[in-house]
């Protein structure tokens, strides 16, 4: 009977990251939809609705608003990190074809990996440290350094994306380690992000159609929604079991671009995606490793 249901699990644990991974990708396309407005500004509409998503979540567990003694300093660092994080993918999404800006937001775990080392003396293992060469050298046929290449400052924002990404959750993780609970970490994140980006909104803010900041408020629905489903996905499953799927979000961001804005990635592109996939899978089955939601 446990293997029944340790099997049933699984299957709800792999639907929700597949779940969690297409509300991703549909937050991106809202976010691209949304026309020529600035990464500031988008990011501080998305991260208010995430905001009181969080909340609402909270008080509906009871779970208490007080800052856990000693977690101050790593709830700050986790929140800069993450809100440059955001505002380099917002930006890249708004100047890559989508599936681009997602894949290299997708080397956050790899980051993870390298800043756990550097900054938290965890132990880097030698699959580990391939699966991250491997993965900067898939992100390099994606970029396509060169000075001829009008997509370079975007396509670095993108790299910068999963850098601040992995550094976010590194700090992520050593809140997990003390206990906190999650909810209040995304709540935090929120609120530092939204207060944060709120002078710069003010002084360079762009007026906004009523069907452009219906886009944004649905980005943040489908982030929240994101968070959730994965929140679930691993309430019923390893994260080795089923981090590897939340990669379809390149693939449901291939389709999106495709579709929606006519936008086709290049060979180089594909081929670095498939090098970022098989040193995740590498990586997962070897070390088990996790793939962090942003």
């Amino acid at each position: 009977m446990n293997g029944d249901k340790d099997k049933k699990n699984l299957y709800i644990g792999i639907l929700m990251i597949v779940l969690s991974s297409l509300c991703f990708a549909v937050m991106s396309f809202f976010i691209k939809s949304a026309g020529d407005l600035p990464a500031v500004q988008k990011s501080f509409f998305r991260n208010l609705v995430s905001f009181f998503f969080a909340l609402a979540l909270m008080k509906k567990n009871g779970t208490p608003l007080g800052i856990p003694r000693g977690t101050l300093r790593d709830l700050l660092l986790r929140s800069f990190f993450g809100t440059l994080g955001v505002l380099f993918y917002f930006y890249s999404i708004d100047h890559l074809v989508l599936s681009d800006a997602t894949a290299l937001n997708k080397l956050a775990p790899f980051f993870t990996i390298l800043s756990s080392w550097l900054l938290l003396r965890e132990r880097i293992t030698q699959t580990q440290a391939l699966a991250v060469a491997g993965a900067f050298a898939g992100s390099l046929l994606i970029i396509k350094p060169s000075f001829e290449n009008v997509a370079l400052f975007p396509a670095g924002a993108g790299f910068l994306s999963g850098l601040f990404a992995g550094l976010a959750y590194t700090m992520v993780r050593k809140l997990g380690a003390s206990g906190i609970n999650g909810s209040f970490v995304v709540l935090f994140f929120s609120a530092f992000s939204c207060i944060g980006l709120l002078p710069l909104v003010v002084l360079d803010y762009h007026p906004m159609m009523p069907s452009q900041l219906a886009l944004l408020l649905m980005a943040g629905l489908f982030a929240g929604g994101g968070q959730f489903t994965i929140t679930s996905a691993y309430f019923h499953a390893p994260a080795r079991n089923i981090s590897i799927y939340s990669y379809s979000q390149i693939l449901f961001a291939s389709l999106i671009s495709f579709f929606a804005f006519g936008e086709w990635p290049d060979g180089w592109s594909f081929l670095g995606y498939g090098i970022i996939l098989t040193m995740a899978v590498l990586m997962q089955r070897n070390d088990g490793q996790t793939s962090i939601p942003k």
